[in-house]
């Protein structure tokens, strides 16, 4: 099974760290946790994140919540494939790593991002 990934800003990671669960205002909004797999990291960054100098990158051991996933369609007409959805609380515990991910000096054109989920 492939690894699935969250991406949060700082301040929403330093946040889950005091709750003990990672919660963020769009996936409120939503109704359930947006993850994404690694396939579908470079265009989620370059959509959701363009404007942070630094993000946390976590990677979720789908193991622990494989009862709550679901893979759906995204909304965004610009998105393909299906992406994961947890339908549940996503608990600190349920993260097997984490990344600091800073800014480079480099950023891919969004049609190069979008034809690396096809």
């Amino acid at each position: 099974m492939s690894s699935i990934y969250k991406v949060l800003t700082e301040e929403e990671w330093e946040h889950a760290v005091s709750l003990g669960y990672v919660v963020t205002k769009l996936d409120n909004d939503d109704g359930f946790i947006h993850l994404s797999t690694s396939k579908q990291l470079a265009l989620t960054l370059h959509l959701y994140f363009k404007n942070s100098k630094k993000v946390i990158l976590l990677e979720i051991d789908q193991d622990s919540i494989k009862d709550e996933i679901v893979f759906e369609k995204a909304k965004s007409g610009s998105r393909l494939g299906k992406f994961p959805h947890l339908y549940g609380k996503l608990l600190i515990q349920n993260v097997k790593k984490d990344w600091t991910l800073k800014r480079n000096s480099f950023d891919l054109p969004k049609k190069v991002l979008e034809e690396s989920e096809e």
